[in-house]
């Protein structure tokens, strides 16, 4: 058992990493380039480094690293430490991985294809990015540090807080000094016009709006549960063996087919929609005949599921 749970473990710290990976190469594929500002703290580094040319590993690293020995102070030690790998990972990424991009990779990709592809493909990467951590209990920082820490406090929905403060920051764009036009030569043919740096926020919510709409449904796809009847006069056989082999309490009912006339027996059980599969798999090797009837519910808290909300 000590070895199955370090194997999960270092499964998830995989996973997570992966998530970060993707995290970063859709800011330094599609949003760095054409100089788009997202939400977050990578949309307040990346401000910073338009305006100021700080690398974006830098100010990433700085920032949250004063968010989290804030957090620390307010919300504990046991935090967690899955947020401050995260951090320290994504730094890195942040650091390392535009050397490893060909500059004509990107040019063909991102730039030629222009900021509103652009905005949508890297809220796309780092929606799924920011998925793949959550749905292993990883963070990528940042603002959500800000939003437990205020709903500690206050009585304010932390995903309503995040938007709230990207809403902000990828406004706060407006404050970076225009920037020289250049032709395909390189030389100077004017100024950034107040219309195009506007253009640039509503890229950014655009942006916010594919990133958050893409980690809602990994998020609710990974938490996503079923509600299974199984009718069959084998039900103690399909009983025994969903409870051995997946783990779920079996709920037994007790009908009248209504054609038949006769009592029956019933099974109810409550399923990850991943399982749907091996479920069918184990019903089929006990009884082919059996009827099944399947359906979504909106959500289910408890043990193997999710936790009961205590607010």
């Amino acid at each position: 058992m000590k070895t199955i749970k370090i194997l999960g473990t270092v499964k998830a710290y995989i996973i997570i990493t992966l998530g970060l990976l993707c995290y970063v190469l859709g800011w330094t594929i599609f949003l760095i380039p054409n100089n788009l500002v997202g939400g977050g703290v990578s949309g307040i580094s990346s401000i910073i480094l338009y305006a100021f040319g700080i690398p974006i590993s830098v100010t990433y690293f700085a920032i949250n690293t004063v968010l989290l020995l804030i957090a620390l102070k307010v919300l504990g030690k046991g935090f967690g430490f899955k947020t401050i790998y995260a951090i320290i990972a994504t730094t890195l990424f942040f650091q390392f991985v535009p050397s490893f991009l060909p500059q004509d990779f990107i040019e063909e990709i991102a730039i030629s294809n222009g900021k509103l592809l652009s905005a949508i493909f890297g809220g796309v990467m780092s929606g799924l990015g920011i998925g793949i951590s959550f749905s292993q209990g990883g963070s990528t920082g940042g603002t959500d540090i800000v939003a437990l820490m205020v709903a500690k406090y206050h009585n304010i929905a932390p995903g309503r807080m995040i938007l709230y403060m990207d809403l902000v920051i990828i406004a706060c764009s407006l404050l970076i000094p225009a920037k020289d036009i250049l032709d395909a030569s390189g030389a100077v043919v004017g100024k950034e016009t107040w219309g195009m740096r506007l253009a640039t926020v509503l890229y950014g919510y655009m942006l916010i709006a594919s990133c958050s709409q893409i980690v809602d449904m990994m998020v609710a796809g990974s938490r996503q549960s079923v509600q299974v009847y199984i009718f069959s006069n084998k039900y103690e056989k399909i009983a025994d063996i969903i409870t051995s082999e997946m783990g779920h309490g079996v709920t037994v009912l007790t009908g009248e087919g209504w054609y038949t006339k006769k009592e029956n027996k019933m099974l109810l059980v409550l399923i990850h929609k991943t399982e749907t599969g091996k479920i069918h798999s184990l019903i089929k090797a006990v009884d082919r005949d059996a009827f099944i009837s399947m359906a979504p519910v909106t959500g289910v808290w408890g043990r193997g599921f999710q936790q009961l909300p205590l607010k």
